[in-house]
């Protein structure tokens, strides 16, 4: 490379150029919802991020904006944050799997059928994996295990599957986000500069009011909703035992895992053991429900061997006499995972394509250049956040990125910096779940068998955790200012 071609691999790209193909990515999926639906995102969103990736570098090489050094940079700092949630779709895919067919979610659905009141379903729901999620660290985990079997309960007990999804991920992104073992709370604590439990105290102020009107909605949404009648709950317990050995006994599994969250063993080998338990459990409490799935006599180790290998890899599907619960108790597997797993990767490439070509650095300079007030400051910082989101389809490199945008920000006009880790937190970490490209929204709706757009109206907490971080900015409510020029 000439002394000339070096000087135009340092240029910097234009705020248009470096738009384009956001706007691009942004306008194909909108156009994608209006002709062909909600639904129809997780069929053409990995495409659209990859065509939007080539077109970032496309664009950066006719403006000869870019060097390979700096898009391998990007590469590495995009599958650094991305991929190793890679085996964690795996080992999610094969807990949902493994814990339903060896008994343990049928037996919770059958116990929470009888124990839980169908008023205040939604409410226990919320808190029930708010807690989960607090002793966790992880909203994917409490997702993964108890939040699958709260979709069975709720669809019993006929609530829309909107208002369940919605309770559910309210609790586990309010238990995440405040969480010291969780990974996003340790990143955004860590990238600002602040001391981890100072940044959980802080973040109080706008996570308790949200979760304290969630926890409201659903219990008015109980009190005045209808509810499946004793009969037609009656009909699906009938369907669950005929179909699976109910026991307790099946709750070992989550019980010691339980006990492995409690004692902070790394979330892969959790979730590992979780797997392994699950598929003991099958041959161990429902030893004839692989025959039932394959439709034949299994004779010898390896017939049971194989029909396991199958199960766990591919879609399976059983048919219990009740055909409200047939969708319920049937299983995805890996290759249910694969889509998601797919998108991931394209995430991860459009973010590598967006930080290598140095357009993300453009807009993210764009949007801190003209800041001087702590509302606008705030304000920027929230909607640079939901636009990282979208962006980088990442909620890690969110934060990362967000927090090296805007430190030397908020330093610049003495907001302290734990008001930067949580607008970040409130505007990332909790709306990642609700945008269907980022690699949180593709994983829960797949997790939990709603679309993102079905469910997003109703997480009340995710919704409502941005707005009210910007009220607080607006009024200067312990805004923490550090120097009296920042006045509104």
């Amino acid at each position: 490379m000439n002394i000339s071609q070096l000087s135009d691999a340092r240029r910097k790209p234009s705020l248009a150029l470096s738009l384009t193909p956001v706007a691009i990515m942004l306008l194909s999926l909108i156009m994608i919802i209006i002709f062909a639906g909600s639904s129809a995102i997780s069929d053409y969103s990995h495409i659209v991020l990859l065509v939007s990736a080539i077109v970032a570098v496309a664009l950066s090489a006719i403006n000869r904006t870019i060097s390979p050094e700096r898009l391998a940079n990007g590469f590495r700092r995009s599958a650094s944050q991305i991929l190793p949630a890679v085996p964690l779709l795996v080992l999610i895919a094969l807990i949902s799997t493994t814990w339903l067919l060896s008994g343990v979610v049928p037996t919770l659905v059958d116990y929470g059928i009888k124990l839980l009141n169908p008023t205040f379903f939604l409410v226990t729901t919320c808190a029930v994996c708010a807690l989960v999620s607090v002793l966790t660290g992880s909203s994917w985990t409490t997702i993964a295990t108890i939040g699958v079997a709260f979709i069975g309960i709720g669809k019993v007990m006929g609530y829309h599957e909107g208002w369940i999804a919605g309770a559910i991920i309210s609790g586990a992104y309010f238990g995440d986000k405040v969480s010291p073992l969780s990974d996003t709370t340790v990143i955004a604590s860590s990238s600002c500069g602040v001391d981890l439990f100072d940044h959980i105290r802080f973040l109080m102020l706008t996570s308790v009011p949200a979760m304290t009107v969630a926890l409201i909605s659903f219990l008015c949404v109980g009190l005045l909703g209808n509810h499946a009648e004793v009969g037609e709950a009656a009909e699906i317990v009938d369907a669950l035992h005929s179909t699976f050995n109910i026991t307790p006994l099946t709750l070992i599994t989550p019980l010691i895992i339980g006990i492995m969250i409690a004692l902070r063993i790394p979330t892969l080998i959790t979730l590992s053991t979780g797997s392994i338990l699950g598929i003991a459990g099958i041959f161990i409490f429902q030893p004839d429900i692989l025959a039932s799935i394959e439709g034949t006599g299994l004779h010898t180790f390896y017939d049971h061997l194989a029909a396991t290998a199958r199960t766990l890899w591919s879609e399976t599907a059983l048919s219990t006499g009740n055909s409200s619960l047939d969708s319920f108790v049937s299983t995805g597997g890996i290759t249910g995972m694969l889509p998601t797993i797919c998108l991931v990767i394209c995430a991860m490439l459009f973010g590598a394509a967006m930080i290598g070509t140095g357009m993300l650095a453009a807009i993210a300079e764009a949007f801190t250049r003209r800041l001087k007030r702590r509302g606008s400051i705030v304000g920027a910082t929230v909607c640079s956040g939901l636009f990282l989101n979208s962006c980088t389809a990442d909620q890690y490199l969110s934060i990362i990125i967000g927090g090296n945008m805007y430190r030397q920000v908020y330093q610049r006009y003495g907001l302290q910096p734990r008001i930067l880790s949580r607008t970040l937190e409130d505007s990332v970490s909790v709306t990642s779940v609700l945008i269907p490209w980022n690699s949180c929204g593709v994983t829960q709706s797949t997790v939990l068998g709603v679309s993102t757009l079905t469910y997003l109206p109703y997480c009340i907490f995710n919704v409502l955790s941005p707005l009210i971080t910007l009220v607080l900015a607006w009024t200067g409510y312990k805004t923490g200012v550090l120097k009296p020029q920042i006045q509104e």
